[in-house]
């Protein structure tokens, strides 16, 4: 009896001593400096403009066809979809009724006005890293939008991790808030990708329950499953080998127009160009490229997967290959896929060709590829979808030729592979 009340005993213990764990507020870490009450002035809304195209906020806070800001767009996990949230100026369904303290603590600690844990779709892993004067500034540039009475769309995230409880499990193990001797130590490029521009979430993989892989930081990833939805891979950002000058100077023209001389943008990529980076300074975007330029190497590809083809199918895939490509794609990409600078990109030493993943490649031939215009690239060249006039037979052969022909190097592509697009 006396062995039953104590391990009743532990129990309750255990059972108190988790529940003031689950609500201890976060906030306890680092308390928040008090908002400065002044109002805000025209540099200010005209710096938090910059700022929060730098961060690219526009693209999930606007659902297709809707009025910016005013969110409901879907943002696909393994676990179900979260809706982003309205951000005009809305006192019922925005952030009316918020103050510069709830959007930095929103921001710095993923919490909401109401004390809710934040989604970790919502990136605030990155966001965490802000100033609190460039979280005002974009506090006081929202505040302009006119205000849009759109409620949320409520999540679809399957059980157990629909709840509070689950949030706050995830944040155990993968959020711990900056504080503000780390941001202040943070130089403008780091700052930029690692905060406002919250690269690694799409750049970065993730563990089987959602946490970025810090030991693959910017390495690149396949998010093109059925269960993230999101249809195509995001490559490494972290370069393989040292990066020359001019290699730099390319990558900046390509973060600042979407193309350059042998590459140009495309997918979800094309957006972040279109809506955020050429609106940036040329000195920003050199932070960038700097700051990318330093990384530590990426890790070799991982080896091949084993061919869903043989050998002698990938032979005739690549004699048929090479009569389509040819007849359909010379013209543009050239006999030994050279390209045209600035115009067509290559497909000699290409990454999305010769990505152990196909997912691109087969995105760029089934449904065409459109570079964003841009300032420095206002009417840009796109691929048309070749879905329609080619059979999927021949989309797996030129494939195959493509990531096999002129010092490419890639697995082959099989009708399956293709069918299953």
């Amino acid at each position: 009896m006396r062995a039953r009340v104590i391990v009743l005993g532990s129990a309750v213990a255990a059972a108190f001593a988790f529940s003031i764990w689950l609500n201890k507020p976060d906030l306890d870490l680092e308390p928040l400096a008090p908002a400065n009450p002044a109002s805000a002035t025209l540099e200010q809304v005209k710096a938090g403009e910059y700022l929060v195209r730098a961060g690219n906020c526009m693209a999930c806070h606007s659902a297709p066809g809707e009025t910016p800001f005013a969110g409901g767009r879907a943002v696909p996990t393994p676990f179900g979809e979260v809706y982003s949230s309205n951000l005009t100026p809305d006192d019922d369904t925005g952030l009316g009724r918020w103050n510069e303290q709830d959007f930095y603590r929103a921001l710095r600690h993923g919490r909401s006005k109401d004390d809710r844990w934040l989604s970790p779709a919502f990136p605030y892993t990155s966001y965490t890293n802000l100033k609190r004067e460039d979280a005002d500034a974009m506090f006081a540039w929202l505040r302009t939008l006119p205000a849009v009475r759109r409620a949320q769309t409520p999540d679809t995230l399957r059980f157990p991790y629909n709840n509070q409880l689950a949030v706050r499990f995830w944040r155990a193990l993968y959020f711990r808030p900056a504080t503000t001797a780390e941001i202040a130590a943070m130089d403008r490029g780091r700052y930029l990708v690692e905060g406002l521009g919250h690269c690694a979430a799409c750049h970065t993989s993730r563990g089987a329950l959602g946490g970025l892989r810090s030991s693959a930081s910017y390495m690149g990833v396949e998010i093109a499953s059925p269960d993230w939805g999101l249809g195509w891979d995001a490559p490494p950002l972290a370069p393989s080998k040292p990066m020359t000058d001019s290699e730099a100077n390319e990558l900046g023209q390509l973060l600042k127009t979407g193309i350059n001389t042998r590459k140009a943008v495309a997918g979800p990529m094309s957006e972040v160009v279109f809506h955020s980076l050429q609106h940036l300074k040329e000195d920003d975007l050199a932070a960038i490229v700097a700051t990318l330029r330093a990384l530590p190497p990426a890790d070799a590809p991982p080896a091949a997967r084993m061919p869903q083809v043989s050998a002698e199918q990938r032979h005739s895939l690549r004699a048929r290959g090479k009569i389509v490509y040819a007849e359909h794609c010379a013209d543009c990409h050239g006999d030994a896929g050279e390209g045209r600078a600035n115009v067509y990109p290559a497909l000699a030493g290409n990454a999305n060709v010769n990505a152990v993943s196909a997912t691109n490649a087969l995105n760029l031939t089934l449904n065409g590829g459109f570079p964003p215009s841009t300032a420095g690239n206002p009417f840009p060249y796109g691929m048309p979808p070749f879905s329609q006039s080619l059979k999927r037979a021949d989309i797996a052969a030129v494939l195959t030729f493509i990531r096999s022909e002129w010092g490419n190097d890639a697995p082959a592509v099989s009708v399956v592979e293709v069918e299953r697009r």
